[in-house]
This record gives C-alpha cells, sequence and structure tokens, in this order.
C-alpha cells in the first residue's frame, strides 16, 4: 500500500515533504508529533508555520471523509457541505473517497489531503504523524454526541467502587469490543493498577445486552458496557434502572474527529473551520444521511481534550503513533 500511494505524490506533496525536513531541523516542543512538526502551544497538534513560506495556499482543497464501505453514498452525503464549503473559500472543492485509514493518512501526510474526517481511533496517528489539526465533531442538536463505557454492578452486590473488584469476577462483552472489553482493560490498568486474571476473573459474554442483562438478574457481580446499550434496554423495559448500580463512567467517547492539515494558510483554516460551523444543516444532504444517528451540528473540540481516554486506551495497549 505505501508503495502505491507514493506513485501517486504529486508536486504538492514533495514541496511538504521538502517543507517537513525544515521542521525536523528545528529545535522545538513537539511531544509525541512527527520531527517534522512543532507544537509550542501544547495543544498536542501540530502548529501553523509561521513562516509563511511554509504554508500552503491550494487552489482545489481535498476532503476525504472517514474509509466507508460505499464511498459513492458518502460522496452524495458531503455534496452540499462541499458546496458550502467552495462558497466560504472561494476555492474548488473535491471530494476523494478513501479506501482505508493507513490510505487516508498517508494521503495528508504526503501533501494530497488538506481537509478530513478521521475515525476515532486513527485520529491519534493522524495527529502525530500526518499533521492533522482536528477542531469539531458531529453532535445532537443539544450538543450530545458520542456514548460511555460504564461499568455496573447490581444493589446490594458488596462492590461500591473500582477498586471492590478486586477478587471477584467482571464480564467483558468480546475482546474485540472496544467499550466492552479494549477501554475498561486499559483504564484499569491505567488508573487503578487492576489487570484481568491477575486482580479479577474476566468473563465474556459475548454482547452488551448479555452482560446487561447479566448484571440485573446477579449472573455478574460487575460488566462493563456502553451505555448507549443500556439506556435503550431500561426504555424497553427490557431491565428497569432500579436493578443497576453504575460505579464507574469513562469520558464520553468522541466520534470521527473533521480538522485540516497543519500547513494550510492560517486564513484559510479560519475559513474552513467557520464553514462547518456556519452550515445550515436543515433541508441538506448532510442532514437526510447523519441524522439517522441524531446528529445536527459540528461541535467544536480540542484534541487534547476529547481524545484524552483514546490516548490512554491506546497508551495501556501500546500503540506506537510513530510513523511507519
Amino acid at each position: 500500500m505505501k508503495t502505491e500511494i507514493t506513485l501517486l505524490i504529486g508536486a504538492s506533496a514533495m514541496a511538504l515533504m521538502s517543507l517537513g525536513g525544515a521542521a525536523a531541523a528545528q529545535e522545538c516542543p513537539r511531544g509525541d508529533l512527527d520531527a517534522r512538526y512543532c507544537d509550542a502551544d501544547d495543544d498536542m497538534i501540530a502548529d501553523i508555520p509561521t513562516d509563511p513560506a511554509e504554508q500552503i495556499d491550494p487552489d482545489t482543497l481535498v476532503f476525504a471523509y472517514t474509509p466507508v464501505e460505499d464511498p459513492a453514498v458518502y460522496k452524495t452525503a458531503w455534496a452540499d457541505f462541499l458546496e458550502h464549503l467552495e462558497a466560504e473559500t472561494g476555492k474548488d472543492v473535491i471530494f476523494f473517497p478513501v479506501q482505508n485509514n493507513a490510505a487516508q493518512i498517508e494521503a495528508m501526510r504526503s501533501g494530497r489531503l488538506h481537509i478530513a474526517g478521521f475515525n476515532t481511533g486513527s485520529n491519534p496517528l493522524a495527529v502525530n504523524c500526518a499533521g492533522f489539526r482536528p477542531f469539531t465533531i458531529m453532535a445532537a442538536p443539544d450538543g450530545s454526541f458520542g456514548y460511555e463505557m460504564e461499568i455496573i454492578t447490581y444493589p446490594g452486590s458488596g462492590i461500591e467502587q473500582i477498586e471492590d473488584i478486586q477478587g471477584k469476577q467482571l464480564a467483558f462483552t468480546a475482546p474485540t469490543s472496544n467499550s466492552g472489553f479494549k477501554a475498561p482493560s486499559a483504564i484499569l490498568k491505567a488508573d487503578y493498577g487492576m489487570e484481568p486474571e491477575k486482580d479479577f476473573e474476566p468473563v465474556f459474554s459475548g454482547k452488551h445486552d448479555n452482560s446487561v442483562l447479566g448484571v440485573a438478574n446477579k449472573d455478574y457481580m460487575a460488566a462493563a458496557v456502553a451505555n448507549s446499550v443500556m439506556g435503550r434496554m431500561i426504555e424497553r423495559d427490557v431491565v428497569s434502572a432500579d436493578q443497576i448500580v453504575s460505579i464507574y463512567k469513562s469520558q464520553t467517547f468522541p466520534t470521527t474527529g473533521y480538522g485540516v492539515v497543519y500547513n494550510l494558510k492560517p486564513e484559510l483554516q479560519e475559513q474552513i473551520r467557520d464553514a462547518f460551523f456556519n452550515f445550515e444543516w436543515e433541508g441538506s444532504s448532510l442532514k437526510e444521511e447523519f441524522e439517522k444517528n441524531g446528529e445536527g451540528q459540528f461541535l467544536p473540540i480540542t484534541y487534547k481534550e476529547y481524545w484524552d481516554v483514546i490516548r490512554k486506551i491506546d497508551a495501556a495497549n501500546d500503540v506506537s503513533y510513530a510513523c511507519q
């Protein structure tokens, strides 16, 4: 895949890579960022180059949405927004369908992608390796977004706080589940020094519904679940709220993060940012597609705050942000 991407690199990409060499020569704070970037303001994303000669102002802006099964559907969904983006920036904007996360990150790193929506898990790598500057996510009209992982028990279980799970049983859903296994495992290890097998007995229920039912019926003493699933089960009267006690609630897991590559001219970055926040959702192709998930606005975010829990999970799972 890397060879294929390299063959597609154009003049703008080569210019970016040259600028990257200049940035790499600087002595500057950068945290986990690749050597080509600096982070003087400690916001954990690449600074905009202070030298105007290192800033770019392309005639055509390239936008990519996180890889999906049928990119054509999302090209249509984003059509109204991209038309609005053209009006706000005075530039042509094209939709670039990407096939996988690695290709999307490489496209931005190589200079062929200027604006993008990276999914939750790939955001940290895009930030650190490709100079991605996320500033917004989609949210419901009331400002709510994403979901949380909760660790639950039942009244009278004897478990009142996380530490009480020591030596007892904790139900997960499946090893591939973020909120049902990876996130709670990482948080328990990072914040409480507790690991499966060593400090508690892990069991697997298969899915969130089974874990919620298992706790409500006292089959499991405690379980890690997605609260969105639990909420729907309570709404449908599958279980009642008084059968469950929550002893831990994670930070909200963010959804797809939208932003720009670091070295666009500051004025252009501001125009793009404004286009996201003044976009009129009502009657748009974007609303038609994304209201299915309850989303209806772009919410301002910071990577440092909103992706904190994801970075914690990655660290616990020994995920590296090094560029390959």
